[in-house]
């Protein structure tokens, strides 16, 4: 199994490396973000139109399990020609399919994909936004250029590569790698791993109710934790997807990643920033997931001063986003419920500058959990990240079918920078991931930690997890620096010297003998020419 999966990556990076080469040689196909835009909107075209077909297919089969003919024109009108769907598939306008514009004679290629855009925007309003319309007509590649790329588009398939992956993500990320020199986390563009998402929602599982992410990007936190729900409660209906993105493209491709899901969302009618123009102020939600920009400066406005979000606190720095991040996803969150888990560069744990909103934040018993993750689990950054767990009921009560203690004045502290042990093959950089089975171990210490029966005062491991009280917090100058609270072993306690020193003594003696054994060989040298040396 594992050797197919990594034979549909390698096929998937075929095809799109053999697109991007086009687009590379091709006249007016525009900057790197133009071309990414390009295909990915291209991709879309062909996913929901794919969808479609298998839609059409499916009502097909059905209508002849009720024994109809669906050679009767009544039939034919009253299902087919028009069908209605009840699984999150769109019914598109026939000048919208993908089976319409891969027939389509390569001159009017252009043409055909902006019009395909245009009936999609105006049949949908759920798929309105996902797009530039224009983008094909503008660019107005040589029909040969075009026809080629669609081809390749063509051979992307759910059938081929998997259902259930997040296909438009694996695009995205494969452009990010390729493409995009200045695509860095500050600038927005980054792409979150399926299997660090994947740690984040099964530690806090958001299977019901509201799901928020401020800083959505592609959707790529969003998609994975709604196939969570899907695997565990079998209805992502259960779940309702809110998220904001500032940046316009990215934005775009968050709607057609959410879009091609049959995912339900709101993320707001246009791009904006979650800092100065919040388009959720007010909502409050029952989960919250993030992977904001690192550290990000220039995000602060004097209308901010003083913002609702932490006047409560205090105004976080000018210089770094990390605590306006924090203070926002805390203000979203729903009052003795609500739990939010998302990631932050490791110096948010200690700063001094923000020492006061850290121990307020703690005096306040809003942080349940912080987790070290390993390095070079993201593609732009082989930094090692945190993962911050914030919770508005650490009191305890009924939680998805466990009973969860009081974890009042508690923090459990996680250390996983030793897990690196599974290197992805076939990258270009170093890069580690997370196996189910680590995902799965770290979950159940969080979840074990939060359940009755469990002695808070003594859940420790040495060199992997420790629960702490606030009072031990604070007489570390309120750091949340795992190390400063998780035992680390010297090893070097553990050297048997007796033993030590008996292996040390029998190979000096061993080099000892070898020295004299070629002193001696010298001697006798010099002997043979005449020569002492003495």
């Amino acid at each position: 199994m594992a050797k197919k999966k990594v034979e549909e990556k390698i096929n998937l990076d075929a095809i799109l490396f053999k697109c991007r080469d086009i687009l590379r040689k091709a006249r007016n196909s525009g900057s790197f973000f133009e071309k990414r835009d390009m295909m990915l909107t291209l991709v879309f075209l062909r996913f929901i139109g794919e969808k479609f077909e298998d839609g059409v297919e499916n009502l097909r089969q059905n209508l002849i399990k009720e024994g109809l003919d669906l050679d009767d024109e009544a039939i034919k009108a009253a299902f087919l020609d028009d069908p209605t769907f009840t699984d999150g598939t769109y019914n598109l306008p026939v000048d919208a399919r993908w089976s319409t514009i891969i027939q389509t004679p390569a001159p009017k290629l252009n043409v055909a994909l902006d019009t395909a855009l245009h009936s999609i925007a105006a049949s949908s309003k759920q798929l309105k936004g996902c797009f530039v319309e224009g983008t094909f007509t503008t660019r107005n590649l040589a029909p040969n250029d075009i026809k080629q790329v669609v081809d390749e588009v063509n051979k992307i398939s759910h059938r081929v590569f998997g259902e259930e992956k997040d296909l438009i993500g694996r695009v995205y990320e494969y452009f990010l790698k390729e493409f995009a020199v200045n695509a860095t986390k500050e600038e927005g563009e980054f792409y979150t791993p399926h299997d660090v998402v994947q740690l984040i929602a099964t530690m806090i599982e958001p299977f019901d109710g509201t799901l928020y992410d401020p800083c959505s990007g592609s959707g790529g936190m969003l998609v994975p934790s709604t196939d969570l729900t899907r695997e565990k409660r079998g209805d992502i209906r259960r779940i309702n997807v809110y998220g904001q993105e500032k940046e316009a493209a990215t934005y775009r491709l968050a709607k057609m990643n959410l879009a091609l899901r049959g995912i339900s969302h709101n993320l707001g009618e246009e791009s904006d920033s979650t800092f100065t123009h919040d388009l959720f102020k007010g909502l409050y939600f029952d989960y919250i997931m993030a992977n904001p920009p690192f550290n990000l400066k220039g995000w602060y406005d004097e209308n901010l001063k003083n913002d609702s979000r932490w006047v409560d606190y205090q105004t976080p720095p000018e210089s770094n986003a990390n605590y306006a991040w924090i203070l926002h996803i805390l203000s979203h969150l729903k009052a003795l419920k609500g739990v939010a888990g998302f990631l932050l560069a490791n110096g948010a744990l200690g700063d001094s500058d923000t020492l006061e909103i850290r121990k307020k934040l703690i005096q306040n018993d809003k942080v349940e959990a912080i987790i070290i993750l390993p390095r070079e689990l993201f593609i732009t950054t082989d930094i090692s990240v945190t993962l911050w767990i914030l919770n508005q009921n650490k009191k305890g009560g009924a939680y998805h079918g466990r009973m969860l203690r009081s974890r009042a004045g508690e923090i459990l502290f996680m250390d996983l920078r030793t897990w690196t042990e599974n290197p992805v093959k076939n990258e270009s950089k170093k890069k580690v991931l997370l196996s189910s089975e680590q995902i799965q171990k770290a979950a159940d210490i969080y979840h074990t930690w939060q359940s009755e029966g469990t002695d808070g005062a003594n859940y420790a491991v040495p060199e992997l997890y420790r629960s702490v009280r606030k009072d031990e917090i604070e007489k570390q100058g309120w750091s949340l620096v795992p190390s400063k609270y998780i035992e680390f072993i010297d090893h070097d306690l553990e050297i048997d010297y007796a033993a030590e020193m008996s292996r040390i003594q029998k190979e000096m003696r061993e080099v000892l003998k070898q020295e004299m054994k070629s002193q001696k060989m010298l001697e006798d040298a010099f002997r043979g020419i005449g020569y002492e040396l003495a």
